[in-house]
């Protein structure tokens, strides 16, 4: 082995990070598998390569016995003491067995060992990388799409989204920029595997961390998130600090802040409601946009019974029970929804309009 090879294992480890030592012994280990299969033999060896020349030596490693049974293992003692006078027996004897034309056989293996392991560490570095930004949003431009996923390029490795992590009538081309959510990340035998999705909760609640300064420096705290991904999401909000206003702070100056986590979700609305520890109070600022006029807690059974007035039930259920639904969601907590002449009639309650509850919510289309 040449001084160049050594000198490109010197820089490996400056550029590459790749400990030389562990090339050195990853060759090494090659070597020996290399040897028992070029000169077909059974020997015990052992392969030294110089860390400073680069020369390389095999050696036969020999137990010394009293009678020899299998040369290829074995070594009498007289021969042994022709080698070294103050071996004794058990001892293991080294015999230099270098086949004059090895050195052809250990450039390549060395070659395919270094590729090898390079590859290794640069899968290695790219998982160190992205196992970080688990649960985290990234940015990549679509590179192509088979029946199950759309590949997308995030610079130093492609990454897989599901069609099913997709949002409803959403489609990519090549070349599309797109913002996606880092649902795992999985070291494989054929290196980093990083998953995407366009539809989990977290890519909102990211995307409101990144665009509200509130969220990120901590005043303003995300609560809960409830989404239905390409229709309709919730997003329950709480203050740290009495003089911020969370709803305000994450709809932003005329709405921008809200319009722009609406413009990258496609126009998905988005309901910002305030966080309460008061669970009537959560309740019905969780089913914004409509009204209510009371809400009863039932703590055993973890359902609130919510009653709001008859023109605004429609709008409290929603679109095939959505907003309802997403309340719960939101909350964790059962929701059973009357109107207010449903609750006269089953409960006997009398209409009193003025009895509706104060709500702190804002929803966006």
């Amino acid at each position: 082995m040449s001084m160049d090879f050594i000198e490109a294992m010197n820089e490996l480890e400056r550029e590459k990070g790749i400990s030389k030592d562990v090339l050195f012994e990853a060759i090494e280990a090659a070597l020996i598998s290399s040897y028992k299969r070029n000169f077909n033999t059974a020997q015990n060896v052992r392969v030294d390569m110089n860390r400073n020349t680069g020369v390389i030596r095999v050696y036969a490693r020999k137990l010394i016995v009293e009678e020899v049974l299998d040369s290829r293992t074995e070594i009498s003692l007289p021969a042994a003491r022709e080698i070294n006078p103050h071996f004794q027996l058990e001892d293991i004897a080294e015999i230099e067995v270098t086949p004059r034309d090895f050195g052809r056989i250990a450039a390549q293996t060395a070659k395919q060992v270094v590729t090898q392991r390079i590859r290794e560490a640069e899968r290695g570095l790219i998982y160190n990388a992205f196992v970080d930004k688990e649960e985290d949003i990234v940015t990549g431009v679509v590179q192509r799409q088979d029946l199950r996923n759309i590949y997308i390029d995030l610079g130093k490795i492609e990454a897989a989204l599901p069609l099913t992590e997709l949002m409803p009538n959403e489609k990519f081309v090549h070349g599309d920029r797109i913002k996606a959510y880092i649902t795992k990340v999985e070291n494989t035998t054929k290196g980093p595997q990083i998953i995407l999705s366009r539809t989990h909760p977290g890519l909102l609640k990211r995307l409101f961390e990144l665009e509200v300064p509130e969220i990120f420096d901590g005043v303003v705290e995300i609560r809960s998130v409830a989404r239905e991904a390409g229709f309709r999401s919730k997003i329950a909000v709480h203050s740290r600090n009495e003089e911020v206003d969370p709803v305000g702070s994450c709809v932003g100056p005329k709405g921008m802040r809200v319009q722009t986590i609406v413009g990258e979700l496609r126009g998905e609305k988005i309901d910002i409601v305030r966080f309460s520890e008061q669970v009537d109070e959560y309740v019905a600022n969780a089913l914004s946009p409509s009204k209510v006029l009371e809400v009863h807690v039932f703590e055993e059974e973890k359902m609130a019974r919510v009653i709001v007035p008859d023109y605004q039930l429609s709008l409290a259920i929603g679109i095939k029970g959505q907003n309802a639904r997403l309340a719960a969601k939101l909350t964790g907590w059962k929701i059973d929804i009357k109107s207010e002449s449903q609750a006269e009639q089953e409960f006997g309650r009398e209409k009193d309009s003025s009895s509706e509850m104060h709500q702190d919510s804002v929803s966006v289309d």
